[in-house]
């Protein structure tokens, strides 16, 4: 259990370490969103553009080797819009 404590002109509670580590809510920014009967604490998720790059070559070099074949001939593929009327 624990209380509220005045920090300048807010307040603020000490989240045990424990709780902290079992919510993964260290070292991330977080989101507060009120309850009905309360307050949730939780991770942001970083839909960010700045990890992109790191996804993308985790994601490559795992799947290295691998095609997928048509996928982006598809997508470029612009055929089927020969009979479309604008």
């Amino acid at each position: 259990m624990t209380t509220l404590t005045k920090i300048g002109n807010s307040q603020g509670i000490r989240i045990p370490k424990i709780l902290i580590q079992q919510a993964h809510l260290e070292n991330v920014n977080l989101e507060l969103e009120v309850l009905e009967n309360g307050l949730l604490i939780k991770p942001v998720n970083n839909t960010d553009r700045d990890t992109w790059k790191e996804n993308i070559t985790k994601v490559l070099s795992k799947n290295e080797g691998l095609q997928d074949d048509g996928l982006l001939e598809d997508l470029l593929n612009d055929n089927d819009l020969e009979d479309w009327q604008w």
